[in-house]
């Protein structure tokens, strides 16, 4: 039985998405992911902790599964209250060496796929009159990071297309937000560092808190953004989970002096 509280999460399979989709299963939201294979795990701790889940494979870069999905959503849990655009890749080369194709497929996972899934199930919330959109994107949505020209520009759009909805949005009940997480100890960050362009120690020494974040960290605070009795009036922000990085311009001596 669903409990009137419907959250669609995408790349809930592993690492930030499997987490959120956990969390939001605990705070009572029934939840339907989609990502490129099952995610049997997550969905077998959610129906463990007494949840309930759903869950479908597709491409959302696809618009006609997009909008497929979106209906096995509404007929199998019921409309959307809360949509989570988790699911990102990235692409780790110097500028003059990223393929236009390798560009584009950044843009249009990271950038097109999550305004598709906004006017499906945005438009599910603007009928109900109330509803929440958190979108992942990144400190490199802020900021700018060496040799990911398409993956900072893909969350920089990211923020833009918040912005622009949470404004058309805003005022028929429906709030769009993005979280900028910093760096994640996650599948992707493994995989990223077995290219051999950063470590462990480049990014603890860089942030102030000095660690990496966890998912539970950025979880939460799309749980937070998820809530309107937590977040009622929080709409169109990017809010930096990212242990002080953008906030702190220090060199690395002066910062690692303060620990």
């Amino acid at each position: 039985m669903s409990s009137g509280k419907i959250a669609v999460v995408t790349g809930g399979r592993q690492g930030i998405g499997r987490r959120t989709a956990e969390v939001l299963a605990e705070r009572g939201f029934s939840i339907a992911i989609i990502d490129l294979a099952m995610p049997d795990e997550a969905l077998a701790a959610i129906k463990a902790a007494g949840g309930t889940a759903m869950a479908h494979v597709a491409d959302i870069t696809d618009e006609a599964a997009i909008d497929q999905f979106a209906e096995l959503v509404r007929a199998e849990l019921g409309p959307a209250s809360v949509l989570v655009n988790n699911a990102g890749i990235s692409h780790i080369a110097a500028a003059e060496s990223t393929a236009s194709a390798d560009y584009r497929r950044v843009l249009e996972v990271n950038l097109v796929a999550p305004f598709l899934l906004a006017k499906a199930f945005g438009q599910q919330m603007l009928d109900a009159g109330r509803g929440s959109i958190i979108n992942v994107a990144s400190v490199a949505g802020l900021l700018g990071v060496s040799d990911r020209a398409a993956y900072n520009a893909s969350k920089h759009g990211l923020i833009g297309l918040t912005r622009t909805l949470a404004a058309e949005w805003g005022g028929r009940g429906v709030r769009v937000n993005a979280v900028c997480p910093g760096w994640v100890k996650t599948e992707m960050d493994v995989a990223d560092q077995a290219g051999g362009s950063y470590n462990d120690a480049d990014i603890i020494n860089r942030v102030p808190m000095g660690r990496f974040a966890s998912p539970e960290d950025i979880a939460n605070t799309i749980a937070f953004l998820a809530d309107d009795a937590q977040s009622p009036f929080i709409n169109g922000q990017a809010i930096a989970v990212d242990g002080g990085w953008t906030a702190d311009a220090s060199w690395e001596s002066l910062r690692l002096r303060k620990r």
